[in-house]
């Protein structure tokens, strides 16, 4: 594992970032697009394989049928373990979804209040973070706050620092703000650090067992987790870099789950189930109710579709190159065949 963090280390600097890989528009990925659709989800997922990704997991979850698991590739690309349906993946921003009801549950409590500041929570950050008397809860919650992202920070790394620690917030202290609070949006990940920091500091624990004990308890999510270091590693899916042989699964990249876990969770987050009604009201005027995520080696899709009234979770164990686009294809044809189906039924 040593020798797999230096060779890490050693790539780091010629590793793509997110928003150069959404950017590209790769022509396999529009020929796949307008390729006729299979049959059957399972065909799609394993016509995923030849296009060049390792592995793959979809859980598709109609209301009121049972699950449908399906994957294909590699669980293990060097030991050529098959990948399969309940294997752990690193869910990355997914994780954002679970941090905002954990907001919501406490201001419906009256821990914390959508229009107090981040200076009035963390007043040490005063004189550290440009308005942050200005800025208030709800545009944190809300990417509306002009804190910058430390992800987008010259001296950040994916391959060699971990995801949503307190040490990251130094790289963004003292910098200018993006915008005034509330005048644009910009996607930062300070902002849901500092949410942990702050919801951990009104408690008098730490915001990650809040989590466990009134999201994932009440839910039953006993494959979820917040650190690699909570789980079995040989459960993880390795995660691949399309331009790089290295495993990047020994990475701590924040939430891990299967994508059944995530499925239960996303259903009871639009269905309502995860709230009072009070806390429902809350959360559906501070944030979304699906996400992406993406870390070095994965990128996972959760959504709920109204139209058939189902979850579909998927996770792709492949980054780079201009597979962030074809992914997103797969997932489209995916819904695609599911709405095929729910009209012949």
């Amino acid at each position: 594992m040593k020798n797999n963090k230096k060779l890490i280390m050693r790539i780091s600097a010629a590793i793509i970032t997110f928003s150069s890989i959404y950017l590209l528009a790769p022509w396999q990925a529009a020929i796949h697009y307008l390729a006729p659709l299979p049959y059957t989800v399972q065909q799609q997922v394993d016509d995923a394989i030849n296009q060049d990704l390792d592995g793959i997991i979809v859980y598709v979850q109609k209301k009121g049928e049972k699950a449908e698991f399906y994957a294909s590739g590699f669980h293990n690309r060097a030991e050529q373990i098959a990948a399969t349906p309940n294997a752990l993946f690193k869910i990355a921003s997914i994780g954002k979804l679970y941090n905002a009801s954990a907001v919501t549950k406490l201001i419906a409590r009256g821990s914390l209040s959508l229009n107090k500041t981040l200076a009035d929570y963390l007043p040490s950050l005063k004189s550290r973070i440009e308005y942050a008397d200005q800025i208030t809860l709800q545009q944190m919650v809300q990417h509306r706050s002009g804190i910058p992202n430390y992800t987008d920070h010259d001296n950040f790394s994916w391959s060699e620092q971990s995801i949503g620690k307190d040490t990251n917030l130094k790289l963004v202290l003292d910098s200018p703000a993006d915008f005034k609070p509330g005048s644009d949006y910009g996607y930062s990940n300070t902002n849901y650090l500092l949410l942990g920091r702050i919801m951990t500091k009104v408690l008098g624990y730490d915001s990650k067992q809040f989590i466990k004990d009134e999201i994932l308890a009440p839910l039953a999510l006993k494959h979820t987790f917040l650190s690699i270091n909570d789980i079995d590693l040989s459960k993880l899916m390795s995660g691949y870099h399309i331009e790089y042989d290295i495993d990047f699964k020994i990475l701590d990249q924040g939430f891990i789950a299967t994508a059944e876990d995530v499925g239960i969770f996303l259903r009871a987050l639009n269905d309502g189930s995860l709230f009072t009604d009070k806390e429902q009201k809350i959360y559906s005027s501070i944030y979304q109710y699906e996400h992406t995520g993406w870390v070095l080696g994965y990128y996972s899709i959760a959504r709920y579709h109204k139209d058939i009234d189902t979850v579909v979770i998927q996770f792709v164990n492949t980054v780079g190159g201009n597979t962030l686009t074809l992914t997103d294809v797969i997932y489209h044809r995916v819904i695609e065949i599911l709405r095929r189906r729910n009209l012949k039924t």
